[in-house]
């Protein structure tokens, strides 16, 4: 057990520590190992495994969960382990609940686009390692980064997702910076990217600034473990290997001004119970020292790529787990998104979303570019295999076919609702009065200007449906109007 408990003082606030041998458990350090602290995690799990069955606690917990508040790591790691399926489906039923309550039945589209796969690093699960030979090295030109967003944007999206390799010659921030200004640039018919969220390795508070400047919307950084053990066996060459400079990066991006970050792992390197605890440390800690938490989590499993076999790694886990996973980061998180990308099926996104996850991409391509026009057999470039492999359109139909709203909003980001802002309107429930018209205002573009007929005509219904759900007459006045000034042919509505 811990020999010293203690609290200290930070920012004026009281922050529990414990310390263990010579490594202090302190959510609100800026030291890597001490707000992920490794002994902290394996207590966790020790704790979480000694209480899955004890049902008096559970019930305690899941009380807590239903203020709506939030768990701790060791309250949210007992829910994970717990096995009894009454109060497993206890959790997913308030997981569906919260989601409505903080997110209403809204799924935000977005979609990546691959820059460059040059990268110098070697993980060993990523085939963009520097040591794979035999994959084609792609670097779009600016050129070409007009045809690929011309392409998404004849799609009808209206946010990206950017992601590149770690290789200072040949991504370095300038190119990104470059990058980002021809994007937002490019307006095509009735096309436009108008949030540009960036992917891209662990790098300085200087340049985190840089990217704030160039008006960028959520930084998204996978830790891909939080095991240090692991991690650095996972990255045993290049920068990434420095396991504190990359695990403090967050910490960097939001000195640098960037108020939205988003988390995740790399589910399948590590034991999933490890991960998750990590996780929520996380989560904990940039609330604990910035007051505002993750925008969003993310929740990728390990895939099948050019030279990466996932049967490799022994720690996959099954969809159930998956979901479980998906549920208690939902009822622990409650303000925070929860991202889904198509490496999972149709299948398993569709189980999942309605358990707390809030934004999806869809008509996905994960090779350098490959949106203009597909590359040839000889020249792939993909990160990893899709398993959900619809086309938007195809995506968006079958979200409405189930009574969510795809929606294309960037309100928030343009109105300079992000960091603590936002989550003072998600934690409000102001969503029905704000995000929610924004949603069908914007889904009503896409219905216009690119979708299907058969795609159309469900969508019409459905917003004829959810604008009776915004509660504010006066703002569901004005979005009514919006929705008909969009089919006299205006664009761009927003509160």
């Amino acid at each position: 057990m811990y020999f010293l408990n203690h609290n200290i003082i930070t920012n004026g606030k009281e922050f529990l520590t414990r310390k263990k041998g010579n490594i202090m458990y302190n959510k609100a350090s800026l030291k890597a190992e001490e707000f992920i602290c490794h002994e902290e995690i394996e207590e966790t799990l020790a704790y979480a495994e000694a209480n899955k069955d004890n049902l008096a606690l559970i019930d305690e917990i899941i009380a807590k969960a239903k203020l709506r508040k939030g768990l701790t790591h060791r309250e949210a790691s007992v829910l994970l382990a717990c096995e009894n399926e009454e109060k497993i489906q206890e959790v997913y039923d308030l997981a569906e609940q919260i989601k409505k309550d903080f997110y209403g039945n809204r799924i935000v589209m977005f979609a990546p686009l691959y820059l460059s796969n040059y990268c110098i690093n070697g993980c060993v699960y990523c085939p963009y390692h520097g040591k794979n030979k035999h994959i084609a090295r792609k670097k779009l030109t600016q050129d070409e980064v007009r045809q690929e967003v011309t392409a998404l944007q004849d799609m009808g999206h209206k946010r990206l997702a950017i992601e590149a390799g770690e290789d200072p010659v040949n991504n370095p921030i300038e190119y990104i910076l470059e990058c980002i200004k021809t994007i937002y640039s490019i307006k095509h018919k009735n096309g436009a990217i108008r949030r540009v969220n960036v992917n891209i390795a662990a790098t300085t508070v200087e340049n985190y600034r840089k990217l704030k400047e160039a008006g960028i919307g959520t930084y998204i950084l996978f830790q891909e473990t939080y095991h240090k053990e692991s991690y650095e066996k996972l990255h045993p060459t290049g920068p990434k290997h420095d396991y504190a400079y990359h695990t403090e990066a967050m910490d960097r991006a939001m000195e640098g001004g960037i108020d939205d970050v988003g988390l995740g792992v790399l589910f399948g390197l590590e034991l999933y119970k490890y991960e998750f605890a990590g996780l929520l440390m996380h989560a904990e800690h940039l609330e604990a020292v910035h007051g505002v938490g993750p925008h969003t989590i993310s929740v990728p499993r390990i895939k099948r790529a050019d030279d990466i076999d996932p049967d490799v790694f022994d720690n996959g886990i099954s969809d159930d787990i998956f979901a479980k996973i998906c549920a208690c980061i939902r009822v622990a998180v409650p303000y925070t998104g929860m991202i889904i990308s198509t490496r999972e099926s149709q299948a398993v996104r569709e189980k999942v979303i309605r358990l707390g996850v809030s934004q999806i991409s869809g008509g996905s391509k994960t090779s350098v570019g490959g949106y203009d026009h597909p590359e040839p057999e000889d020249e792939r470039s993909e990160q990893f295999d899709v398993s959900d492999t619809r086309t938007l359109d195809e995506v968006v139909h079958w979200l409405m076919d189930m009574g969510y709203i795809p929606s294309f909003c960037t309100a928030c980001y343009r109105e300079g609702r992000t960091g603590d802002r936002f989550m003072s309107l998600c934690k409000n429930q102001q969503i029905l009065n704000c995000c929610h018209p924004n949603a069908l205002m914007t889904l009503k573009e896409y219905l216009i200007d690119y979708a299907s007929e058969d795609t159309r005509k469900i969508g019409e219904a459905l917003i004829a449906k959810e604008i009776e759900k915004v509660p504010n007459e006066k703002t569901r006045e004005i979005a009514k109007r919006h929705l008909k000034e969009i089919e006299e042919g205006q664009r761009d509505f927003r509160f």
